[in-house]
């Protein structure tokens, strides 16, 4: 029998799903924690959402050695800005600055970025940085694999002016549903909530997530009948 060749410079599917959402007050952003590398899942706990400033964060997608790296620039970017004006950065400045890295870099980046904050001057902000260096300014925004699925959802579900319980729910029913539907997207949920009063994170275990149809024990199927001891007429 042959040994199997494997190609460790071939390209590997990367999947993830990211969330940003605004609400009444701030900006939700959501995130699973599966890292994947084709079909070997590399990391089951990472944290996909990264602080850029005291009120700005950003969630990553696509290749994490791209993302980090370009969400490190950023952060050191920020500060030196910070320090010149004296205040901190606003959403929409750390929107394009992430944006400018991507798309000068668009060649050799393979990230998507979904930037989400809030600042004194227009409140919470979500801004989508999808690949190639474009930037969009959304009430919500959805990115990686586990997004396929989701827009339908979103379509239905999302409406503007909810309270920050709403959002926090909406974000969580939204990853775990990805996370039933898209291979590539799984481990644990993390949340961020950022508004004028700083930025919270919460971790909601993956026994703690919402079940889907598939997910389900089936009751009184044919299955059940199936494994009956004894035959059950289907009539009487």
């Amino acid at each position: 029998m042959e040994n199997a060749s494997v190609d460790v410079n071939q390209l590997h599917s990367m999947g993830t799903t990211i969330i940003g959402v605004t609400y009444n007050g701030g900006v939700v952003l959501a995130a699973d924690s599966r890292t994947s590398t084709g079909m070997y899942v590399a990391n089951r706990a990472s944290n996909k959402i990264t602080q850029l400033t005291d009120n700005v964060y950003v969630c990553r997608s696509g290749s994490a050695a791209d993302s980090q790296i370009v969400s490190d620039y950023v952060r050191y970017f920020l500060h030196q800005h910070t320090i010149q004006l004296g205040q901190p950065a606003t959403v929409k400045v750390v929107a394009n600055l992430a944006r400018l890295l991507s798309y000068n870099n668009k060649d050799r980046l393979q990230t998507g970025l979904i930037v989400g904050g809030w600042d004194k001057y227009e409140g919470g902000k979500i801004y989508g940085i999808p690949l190639g260096g474009a930037v969009l300014e959304q009430p919500f925004a959805i990115g990686g694999s586990g997004s396929t699925y989701l827009y339908g959802f979103f379509d239905q579900a999302w409406k503007e002016g909810m309270t920050q319980e709403e959002a926090e729910k909406l974000v969580v029913t939204a990853v775990s549903l990805a996370i039933a539907r898209d291979g590539a997207s799984g481990g644990v949920v993390r949340i961020v909530t950022i508004n004028k009063d700083g930025a919270t994170r919460k971790f909601y275990p993956c026994d703690s997530l919402q079940l889907w149809h598939e997910e389900l024990e089936p009751v009184n199927s044919l299955l059940d009948v199936m494994s009956a001891s004894s035959p059950v007429p289907m009539v009487s």
